[in-house]
């Protein structure tokens, strides 16, 4: 038997149009799972699902918003019966220096950081408690582990997901749902395709990661297809960093070995 076969799961993705929700998107479907995709954009989440094999469904849904997340669910149980294995993607990040964080900055980045996956779990886990099996993925960043600059709020937002994440463990382990949450570093997606552009930053990511690459979508992907899978039947209450080693070590000489 394979351990990290979801042949059967039904799993609900989030911010599943691009990037990382994507990439999880195909690789859960690709180890059997049907996914329903979740993001604004109706055209670009069909794109997506069109790639994928396993009758995937389209959900269009503004999470920012504060009655979108409990709406998402129950459209999400109404298209696969069941959501056994949830992944909270959608983010968004400002980087700011600490002059320029204004109210709206801090209340946009928290409320679908924070508060949209909160919610989206609390409307899922009595479905998940009725089968009796569940797995919450929280997708954090290096940015809640270490420092990063000009991103004080949004580091703010992603060490409560870690926090969050570790609470859940203690309330929702004993109904046999575990909850975790990958913490990705750098990873090479659009949405760092103008910081990328500038001289000497590609190398300077590269000289701060010991694997001396950065991340592509898929290789967060493969992580949370372990934690949604059996192989991870004994994991909960962990923040997993996938980011090359970035969060935790220090190149004091920050250049090739």
């Amino acid at each position: 038997m394979n351990p990290f076969s979801l042949d059967g799961r039904k799993a609900l993705v989030t911010g599943a149009s691009r990037g990382i929700g994507a990439a999880i998107a195909r690789a859960l479907d690709r180890e059997g799972a049907q996914v329903a995709l979740a993001a604004r954009s109706r055209s670009a989440l069909e794109t997506v699902a069109a790639e994928l094999h396993h009758d995937p469904r389209v959900l269009v849904s503004d999470l920012a918003e504060a009655e979108a997340p409990a709406l998402l669910a129950r459209q999400a149980l109404e298209a696969l019966g069941e959501v056994d294995v949830l992944v909270n993607n959608a983010a968004i990040a400002f980087r700011l220096p600490i002059e320029e964080i204004t109210i709206e900055v801090i209340d946009r980045q928290y409320a679908l950081n924070v508060r949209a996956p909160l919610l989206l779990i609390a409307a899922l886990v009595p479905s998940m408690r009725e089968h009796g099996r569940g797995s919450i993925i929280n997708l954090s960043s290096v940015s809640g582990l270490v420092g990063t600059p000009r991103r004080a709020a949004y580091a703010a937002t992603k060490g409560a997901i870690d926090a969050a994440t570790r609470s859940l463990a203690l309330d929702l382990g004993p109904a046999g749902i575990r909850v975790n949450a990958v913490a990705p570093g750098v990873v090479d997606t659009d949405l760092w395709a103008k910081n990328k552009a500038i001289p000497g930053v590609v190398e300077q990511i590269d000289a701060l990661t010991p694997l001396r690459r950065w991340a592509v979508p898929e290789d967060i992907a493969d992580v949370v297809v372990f934690l949604a899978s059996d192989a991870a039947r004994f994991v909960t209450g962990e923040t997993l960093s996938a980011d090359g080693g970035m969060g935790r070590t220090l190149d004091l000489y920050g250049g090739p070995t």
